[in-house]
């Protein structure tokens, strides 16, 4: 047998400690680009004399070239004022508002409006902070390094957009903040988003309990599934995935259901979110009714995610801490492609694929053939790997060839990585053998007819990772 490949290392990446609240930004977004175009001027021009305006680009110079589309700069706050006692301890929302950023993101909206691009900035990215003034002390200071969202703190929206210019080379054209508080109560007007889950969900840090299934979430439902990060080794990383698909499930139910497309329910939703959104001058009602008629048909399949690319975590710097390193190269890249107006995802397969707990491309897989047909492992091999799987492409003749229900074996540790292989293999047997480590082996029986594709929730896609909305919705 050919030496065994090592198990695929599970990926990490360090994110913020705080709760990522992307949802509830692209939330306002969504609300206000899907709804302005059918409900009319009038309405959208009641809802824009409700919203603080902040002025972030004023003095701003030697800005980057403005590309194609349109790019907003979504800010999250931490701010939780307006939550009763009882939903904090319902929900476990202990603790003071910080009134600082817990989450920054870029919206690309295409020129053609048949695209959005949501491009997440962990907060902790180390970031080069430009001259500026503070705006609490009014103490002058020369650029520095810091975290990202210190620029927030440091000198508001006017300095996060600045920070957020010299890091990517991305021109903002728009500047939108909302706070903690929001999130719940859309989530309630709109009559709550659904989600599946392909195992339990629980986390007695946020109270989150799931059991296998489809469910139709509440707001502080919505809150604990996109907050939880102890449910699993992943972490963060398995948190940035539900924060995906809760996204995509909200576009689902807005654009396809018609939820938000009449006047009643429009103002109830806009009516929560005025009280809790800041935005620049410019983003007014013109703005709102040319996003929201462009993009009137906008579906789960045209929004795609993904966050900028790390290199890992900086070794603590004195004053600072550890911060996240980006990889130069691959979000050099990512951000001409938003500068140029490009679609972030991968093309699409043309064939339907079944969704499993554990992505292919995390799987090695040894074949063996176990019948006298020739050239039977090669195929198996062939078509495992065409679907994601890391065979090893060396397939091997069994020791037996009278094999007719094709066996996987694995260890029981990887039991998760054998029912995702089990689903690519339609009828198989599944054994567990002890000790047999990361490497699955297939034998082909004479039953094999051919490998079903399959795919995970699994952000990492593509060469930025990018995942399209209609890939992490409910079937």
């Amino acid at each position: 047998m050919p030496k065994s490949p090592r198990p695929p290392q599970g990926r990490s990446r360090r994110q913020d400690e705080r709760p990522q609240w992307s949802m509830r930004l692209f939330t306002t977004i969504s609300v206000l680009v899907l709804c302005a175009g059918g409900i009319g001027h009038a309405v959208v021009t009641g809802m824009e004399t409700g919203i603080e305006r902040v002025d972030p680009f004023k003095d701003m110079k030697n800005r980057p070239a403005a590309g194609h589309g349109t790019n907003i700069l979504l800010v999250g706050t931490d701010g939780r004022d307006k939550i009763t006692p009882e939903e904090k301890r319902k929900y476990r929302l202990g603790g003071e508002p910080c009134h600082c950023t817990d989450t920054i993101m870029v919206v690309h909206i295409s020129a053609d409006r048949e695209r959005a691009s949501i491009v997440s900035l962990p907060r902790d990215s180390y970031a080069q902070v430009p001259e500026h003034t503070d705006r609490s002390t009014g103490k002058h200071h020369n650029a520095h390094p810091a975290k990202l969202n210190a620029a927030y703190a440091e000198g508001g929206p006017g300095l996060t957009v600045r920070t957020v210019e010299h890091m990517t080379k991305v021109k903002i054209d728009h500047y939108l903040e909302v706070d903690f508080t929001s999130f719940m109560k859309t989530v309630d007007v709109i009559g709550g988003v659904e989600v599946c889950t392909v195992r339990p969900l629980k986390d007695d840090y946020t109270g989150l309990d799931l059991p296998v299934g489809t469910h139709r979430l509440d707001g502080g439902q919505a809150l604990q599934y996109v907050r939880s990060r102890h449910i699993d080794g992943a972490s963060d990383f398995s948190r940035m995935q539900r924060q995906q698909r809760f996204l995509a499930a909200l576009i689902a139910r807005a654009s396809t259901r018609g939820v938000l497309l009449n006047p009643v329910k429009f103002r109830e939703v806009t009516s929560t979110l005025i009280g809790s959104v800041r935005a620049d001058k410019g983003f007014g009602t013109e703005e709102i009714l040319a996003l929201g008629q462009a993009m009137r048909g906008f579906a789960p399949s045209s929004s795609e995610f993904t966050s900028v690319p790390v290199a890992g975590v900086n070794p603590p710097v004195e004053g600072i801490g550890s911060t996240v390193k980006w990889d130069e190269a691959k979000s050099r890249k990512l951000f001409q492609a938003l500068r140029d107006d490009k679609p972030l995802a991968p093309p699409r397969p043309g064939k339907k694929t079944t969704v499993v707990d554990v992505a292919p491309q995390e799987i090695a897989v040894q074949v063996y053939n176990g019948t006298l047909t020739r050239g039977l492992g090669k195929r198996v091999d062939e078509a495992l790997r065409s679907t994601g799987f890391k065979t090893t492409r060396t397939p091997e003749d069994a020791d037996r060839q009278d094999v007719k229900r094709t066996l996987v074996t694995y260890d029981p540790r990887w039991d998760r990585s054998a029912k995702s292989l089990q689903a690519a293999l339609p009828g198989c047997e599944l054994r567990a053998v002890e000790g047999q480590g990361g490497l699955l082996k297939v034998m082909a029986g004479t039953d094999f007819k051919g490998v079903r594709a399959v795919r995970a929730d699994d952000p990492y896609q593509g060469e930025y990772g990018t995942v399209t909305g209609d890939q992490v919705v409910c079937p």
